[in-house]
Order: structure tokens, then sequence, then C-alpha cells
């Protein structure tokens, strides 16, 4: 029975490329003699996916690094309620560098001198974009139109495959190559004229004959060009974004890593225990309201309203959107927001039912009191909202944006005004008005982050980028933004827009995470 497991163990580190030290191997044979055989395969899997989440300097595994493996095994098999409900702030986001050669996202370690900072360096801000383009090159490299053709295949298959080149490959390269497709960044290097840029090098854009498939394309978004190169210039046929991927086949390649965050060491997405929960919780639904103007009158009665009919069935967690003032400037800003808290407290208080049972979340918006619309943004200072929480213990000031964990499902909540951003910078504006919705719900899938637009249009921290990442997709994006409210299913992921609450007639989303729905939700005139 030993050898056998030992033999095991042994193959299953070899096809990752590591090697076991002999104390390491015999430590493991007796920790696994006691798991049944139905679940070996899964406990070793799960051990060698453990040691490779650590910052290895070789592929010799030590027994001290075994041992940690699985304690985190054991401890991730203990999943208790705190893995039900969490609130992932911005800055707690695990950060995750993709591996060429081993074709893996490796945690980065954490030491004091790697920790980011808010104000970043050069280096910072180079390795933004090249980490943007990594995610995205090893995303369409396995599209199955960029998979190298299997041999004996089919010659229309064969025929139907596409090889990506580098802009190095073009430009070292005298003779005539015919049409060819390159993953690059939209750059203006020069006023009026276009550029295309890889991690090799950059090259001219002609775009007088180019076609755009559909999306919003602006500065700074990486895009699939097909065309052909002629003098020093890349003459585009057509644009189009990198292919999206559902969440389960980025998680078929990289197992159960927790890209997201939060207490579990590895994806909830795994858990069975956290499936059935969410299955059986048919009750369960949250209330997405954006541009909460706490200090209007006409507001603060619909939200008496609101929680006079949720009062019976109190919602999961209402989840609360800035701006929370609707004159967002001036000496008394601070002031005004902190009676207008004190208010919304007291209104909470009138309904215990909800008091008790209700979580609130509050995201900022661009024009609440901090440090200007730099993102990610850290919460509404503690000196604003401390007397409101001491009030409402079930409330936590989040970042922007901020993360919700419940049971096995991911939703990223973000309020920024970005549709109207990224319409407003297109190199070309789409021809369908009415469609913009899902352009713009593509472009952010597609690009794997929520603000893909140059650094003077939506700036961000540049060493806290990874914050902003859509990759693995999530099960939901809330966008609460300003533009008029939709509901879009794209690659598996439910991205919504509840709107500007005052600006829409009071209108809000409801989601039901049991049966993945959204209800559009509005609070009517008495």
């Amino acid at each position: 029975m030993a050898g056998r497991i030992k033999g095991r163990v042994s193959a299953a580190f070899k096809m990752h490329g590591l090697l076991l030290r002999s104390n390491a191997t015999v430590y493991l044979v007796e920790v696994l003699e006691s798991v049944a055989e139905l679940e070996l395969e899964d406990a070793i899997e799960r051990i060698v996916d453990a040691v490779e989440k650590q910052p290895l300097k070789c592929n010799m595994i030590e027994q001290s690094m075994v041992e940690a493996a699985v304690q985190e095994c054991s401890q991730t098999c203990d999943e208790t309620m705190e893995h039900v409900f969490n609130i992932i702030g911005a800055f707690d986001v695990p950060r995750f560098i993709y591996n060429p050669e081993r074709k893996k996202f490796l945690p980065l370690a954490m030491t004091e001198h790697s920790a980011p900072r808010l104000f970043g360096t050069a280096k910072d801000k180079a390795e933004l974009f090249r980490e943007r383009y990594t995610i995205m090159q090893q995303r369409t490299h396995r599209h199955e139109l960029f998979t190298p053709p299997v041999t004996g295949s089919n010659p229309d298959e064969t025929r139907n495959k596409f090889q990506l080149k580098t802009i190095e490959t073009l430009l070292g390269n005298t003779a005539k190559m015919g049409e060819i497709i390159v993953l690059g960044m939209i750059t203006q290097l020069k006023e009026g004229k276009y550029f295309l840029e890889d991690p090799t090098g950059t090259i001219q854009l002609d775009l007088s004959k180019h076609q755009f498939h559909s999306g919003l394309y602006t500065e700074s978004c990486f895009v699939l060009t097909e065309g052909w190169y002629e003098d020093g210039v890349f003459h585009v046929n057509a644009f189009g974004f990198p292919p999206t991927e559902p969440s389960t086949v980025t998680r078929n390649y990289y197992g159960n890593i927790n890209f997201f965050g939060g207490p579990s060491a590895t994806s909830v997405k795994s858990s069975a225990k956290l499936k059935q929960l969410e299955g059986e919780n048919e009750d369960a639904m949250f209330a997405f309201i954006s541009d909460v103007w706490l200090d209007q009158v006409e507001v603060l009665e619909k939200l008496h309203m609101m929680f006079s009919g949720y009062s019976a069935m109190p919602p999961t967690c209402f989840i609360f959107c800035g701006n929370f003032s609707s004159a967002p400037y001036g000496k008394n800003q601070i002031k005004s927001l902190k009676e207008s808290l004190k208010a919304l407290a007291d209104m909470i208080c009138e309904y215990p039912n909800i008091h008790k049972n209700s979580r609130f979340v509050f995201v900022p918006g661009p024009e609440d009191p901090g440090p200007g619309c730099i993102l990610p943004r850290p919460p509404i200072a503690d000196f604003i909202t401390e007397e409101f929480r001491q009030r409402v213990p079930f409330s936590v000031f989040a970042t922007n944006p901020c993360r919700i964990q419940y049971c096995t499902q991911e939703i990223i909540i973000v309020r920024e005004d970005m549709v109207n951003k990224m319409c407003r910078n297109c190199i070309r504006f789409p021809s369908s008005n009415l469609d913009i919705p899902n352009h713009f719900v593509k472009t952010i899938i597609s690009q794997g982050h929520l603000t893909p637009l140059p650094l003077y249009v939506s700036p961000v921290y540049w060493a806290y980028d990874y914050a902003l990442r859509v990759y693995p997709v999530p099960d939901m994006i809330v966008f609460a933004d300003k533009y008029d409210p939709f509901n879009i299913v794209l690659t598996d992921c439910i991205c919504i827009n509840p709107g500007s609450f005052p600006r829409s007639g009071f209108s809000f989303k409801v989601y039901y995470p049991s049966n993945r729905t959204v209800e559009d939700s509005k609070l009517q005139s008495l």
C-alpha cells in the first residue's frame, strides 16, 4: 500500500516538473495512508496545487514546503460559516503573475520590499501594461482559432487556424508576409497617428481601410489586428478584441487557485458544501442602488418606502453606491454627509428586522470625500462613518471597486461613469448607438479589466492595477454608472447597471443568487 502511494505521489509531482526530497515523500505517504482510495487522486492534486502556490526557487521540494501545503489543504476542508459571505477590499485582492515557462499563475510573494505602494515607480507603470498583455496573450493562444493544428487533422480545419505574430517579427522581416494577425495595444505616440505596441516594439498603423468588430475601441485597449506590413507601416484590414473565456474554462487550466480573494485558501467554486448552501437559501437577495443622494429629501423618502416594503423579508445585503451627496463640493460637505448618514441610521433602526438581518455595503463614488478620482479608491474616512457603524453593526464602508463572495458566487462592484468616458475616447464610435451597453460590456470582458482607458483619462494607482482585473471572469459585475440601466449576460457573467437612483425614476436592481436572476425594480410615487 505504502509503495503504491509513493509511486502515485512521485508521478503526480513529476507531471508538474517537481521533484520530492526523500523525507518529503515519506511524510506525504504517512499523511495519505489514511485517505480513502477514491479520494486519493484529488488529495494529491490539492497538495501539488498548494505547493505550486508557494514561492519556489527551484523544482526540488523540501519537507517543510509539503508540510505547509498539507496544513493549508486541511484548513480548506474545514469550511466554516465565515466562507459564506465576504466583502473583499481592492487592496486585499491577491496578486498573481503569469509564468510563461511553467504556464501557470503564481502568487507574488509580498515581502516588505516588494509590497505595492500607492506612489508607484516607473517599473510599476511598465509592469501594469505588460501584465495586461500577458493575460490576454495566454488566453488568446488557448483559443481554438490560435492553437496549432493537430498532426493528421482535416485540411479544412488547418486552413481555419491563425498564428499570432509579434511586432518584432514584422520589424525584422524583409520578405513580404501576406495577411498576419498581431496582438497589441493601441497608442497614439504622435498626434493624429496611431501605433500598435507590444513588449517587443511599436509599429505605425494605417487605418484608412480598417473594419471594426463590435466593441468600444479606445487608446490603451489591446486588440487583435489583421492586415499586412509594408514600408514600415502596418495596413489594418480589421480590428477585433481578444477572445473571451468563461470562468469554467480558465479554472480547467489553472485548478482551484483563489484569484478572487477572501478567507478561503482555494477557490470557493470547488466547494460542494457552499454550492449546496447556495441552492438551498432561495430567499437570499442583493439590492443594488447607485447615486444614493442622502442629502435629498425625496431620496430618503424613497429609501423609507423601500425599507417598509422589505421589512417582512429583508434582503441579504443592500449595496449602496455613491455619490452620497447631490452637491459634492464645498466646506460643509463632510458635515452634511455625517448628518445624512445619521438620518439613514435612524431610518434603518425603525425596521428591527432589516437592522438585525441585512448587511449594508457602501461603495464611494467619484465625488465623495476622499483622495480624488484615482482607482482603486479607499473607503470613506472612518471619522465620517464612525457613528453610523456603531448604530448599524452589519455595515461595511468598502473600497471602489470592491468584491463580494457569497457561497460560490463572485461579484465585482465598481462605481465609475465608464460608459460615457469610453464613448468619448473611441477611435471610431460604433454605428449602432442603441447597442452601446453591449459594446461596453464586450470591451470590459475582452480586456479583462474594469478601466481599459489611457491613464490620463482614467487614472489608476500603477502598483494596484491588478485589483481592477476581471480575470477569471466573475459571476457578476455591477457597473454603478449614471448611464441608463441595463442587464446583459456575456461569457456566463451577468453584467448589470442599476442606473442613477434619482435620475432614473428611482429604479434599482435586485439579484437572486440561488437561481442567478436579476429583477428590475422601481419605486413608484404614492
